[in-house]
């Protein structure tokens, strides 16, 4: 285990899309992505520079972002080495996305006796969107309409509280790195299906299980994707 072990080098795909945020709060999403997409692993140690590198920023913020992630138990400080990505399994994985779940069954449950016709007739729009950019291989698409068709029916459940825990668990989905999951960019799109037509037929608790059920299954498929890193050599 050394500290001049790292990943290759990684350029980020896209612009970030949430509100802006301050360089400690960028790094930090950016290395959690990293981390969750099993793109950095334990024992790995994270290299400031690179990062910094990566980002276009000062080695100062990525060091107050490493703390950030540090108080999340994402990575560890070795004294006089620095900071060392802590073990993250397949398991821990599904623990994250069984609250994602919950939280977003829920909202989607609230959400789908207020849904107007215009929400359901954009709804449908994003949804075939999502298809056409699918059928192209359009990925940064597929993710920024994923986003859109996720956030309408958490606003739509009109609970401040929960759509801000929703927000906290959402942050460790790599966004960025959504093509290395195998299968992620497909269930993205295909399991939106079952939700529209619970969504349309007012179905408030079928529109719940197709939801958790879509967020079950992305964890599923990143939790067997960073198992099966766990024995592949490290560069």
């Amino acid at each position: 285990m050394s500290q001049a072990s790292s990943a290759p080098r990684r350029t980020r795909s896209r612009a970030v899309r949430e509100p802006k945020r301050g360089l400690p709060d960028e790094v930090a999403a950016y290395v959690r992505e990293l981390i969750m997409s099993g793109q950095l692993r334990f024992p790995e140690f994270v290299r400031l520079e690179r990062i910094a590198d990566d980002l276009g920023v000062s080695v100062t913020p990525v060091r107050e972002g490493l703390l950030t992630l540090r108080a999340e138990g994402l990575v560890q400080l070795e004294p006089r080495r620095g900071f060392m990505v802590a073990p993250l399994s397949g398991d821990d994985i599904r623990d994250l996305f069984w609250v994602q779940a919950q939280l977003e069954g829920e909202l989607t449950a609230r959400a789908t006796p207020r849904l107007t016709e215009q929400d359901l007739a954009t709804l449908d729009e994003i949804q075939a969107s999502l298809a056409a950019a699918l059928a192209e291989n359009r990925v940064e698409e597929i993710e920024s309409l994923n986003h859109e068709f996720h956030n309408l029916l958490a606003r739509a459940g009109r609970s401040p509280k929960l759509t801000w825990f929703l927000a906290q668990s959402v942050k460790h989905m790599p966004s960025r790195f959504y093509e290395t999951i195998g299968g992620w960019v497909q269930a993205s799109v295909h399991d939106h299906y079952p939700i529209l037509e619970a969504l349309h037929a007012g179905d408030a608790e079928a529109a719940r299980a197709a939801m958790m059920a879509h967020v079950g299954h992305a964890g599923e498929l990143l939790s067997r994707h960073v198992d099966s890193r766990l024995g592949e050599p490290q560069t």
